[in-house]
């Protein structure tokens, strides 16, 4: 199973004449790989895959070797057709940029028709690669968590499904037995992310904290917190600028993010308390003591899952759509999320049967802000699961 918006993206770009690097970054286990070798077959070219998971190399001698690989099948092949390069796991090379921007030019003025496609799964360190040397080089695909669209396509899960087993392709195998699925997401997302794409790659002074800080992300998921309040319930001495640090690497891995107050002014969405959100459900119900059934069966634990997959959900689109997220809190009046797309922005109440303590603030928030649109999703209006379905982009149509 692939992701299809991925596919047709890079099918359409592969399949015209050598341009440009195409980069595909997103988390583990979204399908990054697959989609990449299911075009290339569709395409019908000679493909060289390797992957930087563990090289043998340094970044420079690895990069050459895999490279020079790839212009001999170019060469060899009978065809008159390009070949593509797929580099995975680039990001475990701090310098990975400078020798790709070398080699990609040495074969631009050799006319070599090579199509290179560079996989990562830590955003947020590829990109620092690709503005430091591959500028007008590159361009970037976003590989974002399954919504509940695809997995429902690609597996027939239910909505409940889906709001407690979250969007992992991987997992679907095993959800009937609850004990591996947990370790799956566990030991094969959780801690690979932690241990390989962070840990590893980032100076990390405290990592017990990181480790902790992500546990209290998923506990508080769709949750405000602000810094201090997280430093007490971590117990820990630190400084709220080290624990922003930590909370901005989580979410260039895509597992959790804060989500800032929306004020209008980029200096204050930047110094509020943060709204704590998984990028995936799986993530917050593989922390938790409660299974399947019992989840269901907690009212207020089950409305924290579904607002998290309501949010879990507007995070992933707005990074597929350039878009941003945020939620909105005045006195004791809130909107749970505020979408914005360019300068249009929608706002976005959930209805998930939890029990909040300040008022709804949406009429507040939409005589001062003027939104495009005021959603409520939930309840006895717009349905969790239509929502889940649209596209985003839907709601700015008109």
């Amino acid at each position: 199973m692939f992701k299809r918006d991925i596919y047709s993206i890079l099918f359409n770009r592969l399949k015209e004449d050598r341009r440009f690097i195409q980069v595909i970054t997103g988390p583990r286990q979204v399908g990054k790989t697959t989609v990449v070798q299911q075009v290339a077959e569709a395409l019908h070219m000679p493909v060289f895959y390797a992957s930087a998971d563990e090289p043998s190399l340094k970044a420079a001698l690895w990069i050459e070797q895999q490279w020079e690989l790839a212009r001999l099948e170019l060469r060899n092949s009978k065809s008159n057709q390009s070949c593509i390069l797929i580099l995975d796991e680039i990001q475990k090379f701090s310098d990975w940029s400078s020798t790709v921007k070398r080699l990609w030019d040495e074969d631009t003025r050799h006319k070599l028709p090579l199509k290179v496609v560079l996989l990562g799964s830590a955003p947020l360190l590829v990109q620092r690669g690709l503005t430091e040397s591959l500028a007008g080089r590159f361009e970037e695909i976003p590989a974002t968590h399954w919504s509940f669209e695809e997995m429902h396509k690609a597996f027939k899960w239910t909505l409940d499904e889906y709001i407690y087993f979250g969007g992992y392709p991987g997992s679907a195998s095993l959800i009937n037995d609850e004990s591996r699925w947990r370790r799956y997401i566990n030991d094969s997302l959780v801690e690979t992310t932690l241990s390989r794409d962070i840990l590893l790659l980032n100076t990390i002074n405290k990592p017990a904290l990181l480790r902790r800080l992500f546990e209290l992300s998923c506990h508080y998921s769709s949750q405000i917190l602000s810094y201090h309040k997280m430093l007490g319930q971590l117990h820990d001495a630190g400084n709220t600028t080290t624990l922003a640090h930590y909370l901005d690497l989580l979410e260039g891995t895509g597992m959790v993010a804060g989500v800032p107050k929306f004020s209008g002014q980029v200096v204050r969405q930047r110094g509020s308390s943060p709204k704590l959100q998984v990028f995936n459900t799986a993530l917050l119900s593989s922390q938790s003591a409660l299974n399947f059934d019992d989840a269901r069966k907690d009212r207020a634990y089950w409305g924290r899952l579904v607002e998290s997959s309501v949010a879990a959900y507007l995070l992933n689109s707005a990074i597929s759509n350039d878009m941003q997220l945020f939620y909105w809190r005045e006195s004791n009046k809130e909107v749970d999320f505020i979408l914005q797309w360019r300068k249009r922005i929608i706002a976005i109440e959930v209805k998930s049967g939890i029990q909040k303590n300040s008022l709804p603030g949406m009429q507040l928030f939409c005589s001062e802000f003027k939104p495009e649109r005021s959603l409520v999703v939930g309840g006895d209006n717009l349905s969790i699961e239509t929502f889940l379905k649209t596209p985003i982009m839907y709601w700015f149509a008109g």
